[in-house]
C-alpha cells in the first residue's frame, strides 16, 4: 500500500490508515442502522461500556483474552480429573489395589461425599490419607443466596487459589438445572456482561467444573433446594452459561462433559442431551465440538444479526463474523442432527428492532428449516450500566415477527435476577 505520492507507508502509518478506514466503515454502518431504526419510529442506541473501563487493544478494538496474561497455579489433581483407568493407575502408584478406584468413585459420583467417615468400605487405617490424596479441596462455599421460595440458589465458591466463581441451581417443574462456570472471569470483554467486565483470571480445571455438580447434588439430597430432602433427585440439566467462555477452555470443558456422561462410577451417568454448551462464536472450536460425537445441545450467543452491531456487543465478532458463526452452527446441526439454540438478549433500542428480527430470520432460513431455535431473553441488567431490557410490547413484537417468518422461537424464562444470578449477571463479588 502506498500514499498518493507513491512513497511507501510505514507500518505505523498503515495501521493508522486501517483504523481510519475501519472507523469510517463503522460510521457508515451506524448511519444505515439509524435510518432503519428511524423508519421504525424508534431510536438506535450505540453500545458503550458503562460503569467500567473496557480493555482496548493496540488496534483500538476491545481486547480479547484467549489465555491468561501470566502463569497461574493449577489446582492439585483430583479424582474427577482422571478416567477410571487413570484412577486405578494412580492408586497402584500409591501402593494400593486398583479396585479402590471404583469404591472412591462411587462415593464421589453417586453418594456425593468426600468425607472419610462415610467411606466405611475402605480400611480405616490410612483412609483419611487416601481421601486427602484423591480428593484435594477444590470448591469452598462462601455464600449462597436464595429466591423463588428456595427453588433458585446462587452459590459463591472460593477456589484453592482464592479465585471466586459462581453457579446457579434452579428447580423447574419436572427438572433441575445447574448453570455452571468454566473459567474464573472471562476474556471475551462483552460490555453488557458482568463476568466480561472482570477479565480472565484463569481456566477452571476439569474437576473444578465437575465439583459444582457434585456439590449441587449434595445440596439437593440434603434438602437445600426448596427445603425438603430429595435423596433420589439430582441435577438433570447442565448449562455452560455461568462465568467464562466454555470453548476458550475447550480441553477441560470437554473432559468434564465426557465425565458427566460416563456411566457410574466412572462419571455421573447424565444424558448428553441435557447438557448445553454455549459460546459467543469461537468458530474453530464450534467445528471441533461437532466432531466430538457427543450429543450435547449447542447454543450460540448471537445477540445481533448484523456485523456492525455485533462487533460492538460481542468483540469476538472482530475475529469471526455473524455468517461464519452461523455457518459453523449449521454444520454442527448437519453433523450431529442436534437442533441449535440461538441465544439473543433483548436490549432496549439497541438490538430489539423488528428489522433485526427480519434480518435474523432471513439469515437462519437461508440455511434451511428445522435446524435452529431462537431463545430471546430480556436483558438482565448489570450494576452501573445504562442499558436495560426491552419493553414487553417490543419483546412481543420481536418474538412474533420471528414466528411469522417461520423461525421457532421461545421467550426464555428469567430466573435469579433478584440475586444477580441470571444470565450475564455473575460477577463473583464476595462483598455482596
Amino acid at each position: 500500500m502506498t500514499s498518493i505520492d507513491s512513497t511507501p507507508l510505514s507500518a505505523e502509518e498503515r495501521k493508522a490508515l486501517r483504523n481510519e478506514q475501519a472507523a469510517a466503515q463503522r460510521a457508515q454502518q451506524l448511519r444505515i442502522s439509524k435510518s432503519r431504526a428511524e423508519a421504525e419510529g424508534r431510536a438506535q442506541v450505540v453500545p458503550t461500556a458503562e460503569g467500567w473501563k473496557q480493555e482496548m487493544g493496540a488496534d483500538g478494538r476491545p481486547e480479547l483474552q484467549f489465555s491468561t496474561k501470566r502463569r497461574v497455579s493449577q489446582p492439585p489433581t483430583h479424582l474427577a480429573d482422571l478416567s477410571l483407568a487413570e484412577r486405578q493407575a494412580k492408586l497402584k502408584e500409591l501402593g494400593l489395589p486398583g479396585f479402590r478406584a471404583k469404591q472412591l468413585s462411587v462415593h464421589y459420583f453417586q453418594h456425593y461425599t468426600t468425607d472419610p467417615e462415610k467411606m466405611s468400605d475402605l480400611p480405616k487405617n490410612g483412609r483419611e490419607e487416601l481421601v486427602q490424596a484423591m480428593f484435594p479441596k477444590l470448591l469452598t462455599e462462601v455464600k449462597r443466596l436464595e429466591t423463588d421460595d428456595g427453588k433458585t440458589i446462587k452459590f459463591l465458591w472460593r477456589l484453592f487459589d482464592g479465585s471466586l466463581v459462581e453457579s446457579v441451581l434452579m428447580r423447574y417443574p419436572g427438572r433441575i438445572t445447574l448453570c455452571i462456570s468454566s473459567q474464573c472471569g472471562c476474556g471475551m470483554n462483552c460490555p453488557f456482561c458482568a463476568t466480561g467486565q472482570a477479565g480472565l483470571t484463569r481456566n477452571m480445571s476439569t474437576a473444578e467444573i465437575l465439583d459444582q455438580i457434585v456439590q449441587a447434588n449434595r445440596v439437593i439430597a440434603e434438602g437445600g433446594l426448596g427445603g425438603q430432602k430429595h435423596p433420589d433427585e439430582r441435577v438433570g440439566n447442565i448449562v455452560f452459561m455461568g462465568m467464562g467462555e466454555p470453548l476458550a477452555n475447550y480441553k477441560r470443558v470437554m473432559n468434564a462433559v465426557h465425565r458427566m456422561v460416563a456411566e457410574a462410577p466412572e462419571g455421573l451417568g447424565m444424558a448428553a442431551r441435557g447438557i448445553t454448551v454455549s459460546t459467543v462464536g469461537l468458530v474453530p472450536a464450534i467445528r471441533k465440538l461437532a466432531d466430538e460425537n457427543v450429543q450435547v445441545t449447542f447454543a450460540l450467543s448471537l445477540h445481533a444479526p448484523d456485523d456492525e452491531l455485533r462487533d460492538e456487543l460481542i468483540p469476538v465478532n472482530s475475529r469471526w463474523k455473524v455468517d461464519e458463526a452461523l455457518d459453523a452452527a449449521y454444520d454442527y446441526y448437519v453433523k450431529t442432527g442436534r437442533r441449535v439454540s440461538i441465544e439473543y438478549a433483548l436490549i432496549k433500542d439497541m438490538n430489539d428492532h423488528e428489522w433485526r428480527a427480519e434480518m435474523l430470520a432471513k439469515k437462519l432460513n437461508a440455511r434451511g428449516r428445522g435446524w435452529v431455535h431462537v431463545n430471546p431473553i430480556p436483558l438482565n441488567p448489570v450494576p452501573g450500566s445504562i442499558w436495560t431490557r426491552s419493553e414487553p410490547d417490543i419483546t412481543s413484537k420481536f418474538v412474533r415477527r420471528l414466528d411469522e417468518l417461520g423461525v421457532p422461537t421461545t421467550l426464555r424464562d428469567t430466573r435469579g435476577k433478584e440475586i444477580d444470578g441470571a444470565c450475564g449477571q455473575l460477577a463473583a463479588d464476595g462483598d455482596k
